[in-house]
C-alpha cells in the first residue's frame, strides 16, 4: 500500500485585518505540512480545502490578506479550493457580494467538483447562512451520480461548511441535515465540515454510519458542544487552538486521516484508518464505540486538594487515566456532610484538544456555605464513561 495522493482539509480560519495570529497560524501549518510531506515517499500536497469561514465577516480586506497568504505560503503544485459560508456572509452586501469577491479575487465558482490524481472532489457554498436548498441539491445529486459512475470503489470526497447534523463532534448545536438523504445513497463519500470549532483530536470528530465524516477544527479558538459546563461551550484556554486535518489516499483506495496540532507541530495519532471506505459493513468508527470504551481510571495517589478563602474555593486535582483516548471532563460533586444534601455540582472540560495537556485541573467555585463537606470527583470519557470517583472532605468555619 503506498499513498497516491494528499490534500489538507481546514475550517474557520477567520482571517482578520487587523490580527496576525490566524495568519501566521496559516502559514506555520503549511510549513510543517510540506515539511512532513517532504519526509515521506510521496512527497507532494496536490489540493488544500478550506471549508469555510476563512474570512471573519467576508470584507474584501480579509479575503485579500487570505489571498497574500496563500499566494506566500501554498505551493504551486497544490490546488486551493474554498467554500463560502455563514462568516463570509457577514459583510453589508451578503451573499452576492461574498460570491463577486470570490470570482473576482480568487477567480473561483461557489460549487465545485473537480477530479485531482483520479479522485473526485465535490464542494458546496452554503446559502443563506448555512443551509442548502433544492438547486443546489440538484446539483450535488447530479455531481454524486457522475462521479459514482466513474468508479463507485473510490472514495468520493465531500466538502460543506456546517457539519451533517448528529454526525461528527459538535453537529447537534452547528449541524444541518439538508443534504443528508442524498448523501446516504453513496458510503463511499468522506465528508468534511466545519463550523463547531470542535477539536479535531475529539475522537467523535471521526463518525461513520451511512458515510463516513470528519470535523476540520479551526485556526482560531475553540468551542465545545455540552452546555453544562462550568465555563459554558468556549473554554477559557479557547485560543489554543490552531488544527487541521492532513489525508492520504492509498493506492487501494483506502484513506489515512491525520489530524494535526499547529501550535506543537505534532499529529494527534497515527491517524484515522478507513479501508474500505465504500463498504459501511467494515465501518469502526461508529456510534457503537460506547460499548467498549474503558472507563477513566485515577491514579490511587492522585492529588485532590481543596482550599477555601473569602468565600471561594480552590480545586486542583491530577488529571486522570484514560486510554486509548485523554478524559473528557470531570464533574464535582459537593455534599453538606451532615445531611449529604448537594450544594454544588459542576462539569468542567480537560483540555484534552490542548496537545501539551496540562498535568493538573483547577476549578475556582464561588462558595458561600458553612460546615463539613465531602467533595467527590468523576473523570467522563466521551463515550459515557464514568470512572469511579476519588472523594475528599474538607471544612469551611
Amino acid at each position: 500500500m503506498k499513498t497516491v495522493l494528499r490534500f489538507i482539509a481546514m475550517s474557520d480560519l477567520h482571517f482578520k485585518v487587523d490580527t496576525a495570529t490566524e495568519p501566521e497560524r496559516f502559514k506555520a501549518g503549511m510549513r510543517m505540512a510540506y515539511d512532513y510531506a517532504a519526509t515521506q515517499a510521496y512527497k507532494k500536497i496536490d489540493a488544500l480545502y478550506v471549508v469555510g469561514d476563512f474570512a471573519n465577516c467576508g470584507s474584501e480586506g480579509e479575503m485579500r490578506l487570505f489571498k497574500k497568504y496563500a499566494d506566500e505560503n501554498v505551493l504551486p503544485e497544490t490546488d486551493i479550493t474554498l467554500m463560502l459560508a455563514s462568516h463570509e456572509f457577514f459583510s453589508p452586501d451578503k451573499e452576492e457580494g461574498a460570491i463577486r469577491r470570490l470570482h473576482d479575487i480568487f477567480s473561483q465558482a461557489p460549487d465545485l467538483h473537480k477530479v485531482i490524481g483520479g479522485y473526485h472532489f465535490i464542494s458546496v457554498s452554503t446559502e443563506r447562512g448555512c443551509r442548502l436548498f433544492d438547486e443546489k441539491k440538484a446539483w450535488i445529486r447530479e455531481q454524486l451520480k457522475a462521479a459514482a459512475a466513474d468508479d463507485p470503489f473510490k472514495p468520493i470526497f465531500f466538502f460543506q461548511h456546517p457539519h451533517l447534523t448528529d454526525t461528527v463532534y459538535g453537529s447537534i448545536a452547528w449541524g444541518e441535515d439538508d443534504i443528508i438523504p442524498i448523501l446516504m445513497d453513496y458510503p463511499q463519500i468522506i465528508d468534511f465540515s466545519g463550523h463547531s470549532h470542535a477539536p479535531i483530536n475529539d475522537p467523535r470528530s471521526v463518525h461513520q454510519k451511512y458515510f463516513t465524516s470528519f470535523g476540520c477544527g479551526s485556526l482560531s479558538y475553540f468551542e465545545l458542544d455540552e452546555f453544562d459546563f462550568l465555563y459554558g461551550t468556549v473554554p477559557p484556554d479557547r485560543d489554543l487552538c490552531a488544527q487541521f486535518l492532513i489525508v492520504e489516499v492509498h493506492d487501494d483506495h483506502s484513506v489515512t486521516v491525520k489530524p494535526f496540532d499547529i501550535l506543537s507541530g505534532r499529529f494527534f495519532n497515527d491517524g484515522y484508518q478507513v479501508e474500505k471506505p465504500w463498504d459501511p459493513e467494515t465501518f469502526i468508527y461508529t456510534e457503537e464505540r460506547y460499548k467498549t470504551a474503558l472507563k477513566p481510571v485515577f491514579d490511587r495517589n492522585t492529588a485532590f486538594d481543596v482550599c477555601y478563602s473569602d468565600h471561594k474555593l480552590k480545586i486542583t486535582f491530577d488529571q486522570a487515566e484514560s486510554k486509548p483516548e485523554r478524559p473528557d471532563s470531570y464533574t464535582l460533586v459537593i455534599r453538606a456532610e451532615n445531611d449529604g444534601h448537594v450544594v454544588k455540582q459542576v462539569t468542567v472540560p480537560s483540555s484534552y484538544y490542548v496537545y501539551d495537556m496540562p498535568e493538573q485541573v483547577c476549578i475556582e467555585l464561588d462558595f458561600e456555605f458553612r460546615g463539613r463537606f465531602e467533595a467527590k470527583l468523576f473523570a467522563r470519557g466521551f463515550w459515557k464513561n464514568v470512572s469511579e470517583p476519588i472523594v475528599t472532605e474538607f471544612e469551611v468555619l
